[in-house]
């Protein structure tokens, strides 16, 4: 009996993964549609600059409700100005992401002045750059707090409601860096392997619990050319900006993919890289890291 019962879960499984193979392929040549998002609430974290300021922009021309969070007061209510020029609506707050304490006392005022929110954009980011024994103890608390721990905070307050209503989105930049380890990032590169996991474990409670109708997606981009990364060097690939990077992006949250990579092509890339050795990777890596060394060599 136990072998029989064995040989029924093996075949289960292959039906399960040859099924999913078949949705895969499908949903390459047939995407999802685009979900509407008027009216919709979204929190924006990091949106006075760079990315946040991309979503910002990008998202209020389709009729998206946004709420504005960053550190920096005046670069905020520039990217709310924006916004408002374009017939957009921005709520602007100040709040450092860091913070539990902050990230509670502004979600109680979004909640107060605008509303619950429906997609939670978890932006704000941090990079050093340098080697690990150069960096900085209060660099590396900061890049946690910032790049992980931060996620934790916002999702454990707009959350709740999204559950009450069964419907909601919860949108993490990431970074390709969480997938592959690069030399000069060390703190940077884990916080993003830990800002994955943090989606994909997310991910799968909520579909444990029956939230079905809550989305959690990655976005993976690889360098972008904003105030983390002024210049980058690579042959095989250069870097994107951050208008092109949220076009990407925003095409995949309207689609509910749970991963998402800027440019598509990464997609593949890591794929490929699985197949290579290991030496041959990492003088791919070490070919990229060296122009991440030369910046860090000039602020010295």
């Amino acid at each position: 009996m136990a072998l029989v019962g064995a040989l029924v879960e093996l075949f289960t499984t292959l039906v399960v993964i040859l099924y999913n193979y078949m949705v895969a392929a499908y949903c390459l040549f047939v995407p999802p549609a685009r979900k509407p998002i008027h009216g919709e609430i979204v929190l924006i974290t990091g949106a006075g600059h760079g990315i946040g300021r991309e979503f910002a922009l990008q998202l209020s021309q389709l009729g998206a409700v946004t709420v504005l969070w960053d550190i920096n007061k005046e670069n905020n209510e520039k990217t709310a100005a924006e916004v408002r020029s374009g017939g957009g609506q921005a709520y602007t707050y100040v709040c450092d992401v860091r913070s539990y304490e902050d990230v509670a006392r502004a979600a109680r005022e979004v909640r107060r002045d605008v509303g619950d929110v429906s997609i939670l954009v978890n932006n704000a980011g941090v990079l050093n750059g340098g080697s690990l024994l150069d960096v900085t103890e209060a660099d590396i608390r900061r890049t946690f707090d910032v790049n992980t721990l931060a996620h934790f905070w916002t999702v454990k307050e707009f959350l709740p409601p999204m559950i009450a209503k069964q419907t909601g989105h919860i949108f993490n930049v990431v970074s390709i860096a969480g997938f592959s380890g690069t030399a000069l990032l060390v703190d940077y590169c884990a916080s993003k392997y830990a800002a994955l996991g943090f989606c994909e474990s997310l991910r799968e409670e909520l579909v444990l619990a029956g939230h079905k109708g809550i989305h959690v997606s990655a976005l993976c981009p690889y360098f972008v050319t904003t105030g983390l990364v002024q210049k980058f060097e690579d042959k095989l690939q250069a870097a994107r900006n951050a208008h092109d990077t949220v076009v990407t992006a925003v095409d995949g949250l309207l689609r509910n993919q749970q991963l998402i990579f800027s440019p598509p092509s990464m997609w593949l890339s890591t794929r490929i890289g699985l197949l290579f050795p290991r030496t041959t990777n990492q003088y791919m890596k070490l070919k990229a890291g060296a122009s991440i060394y030369e910046q860090y060599s000039k602020r010295q």
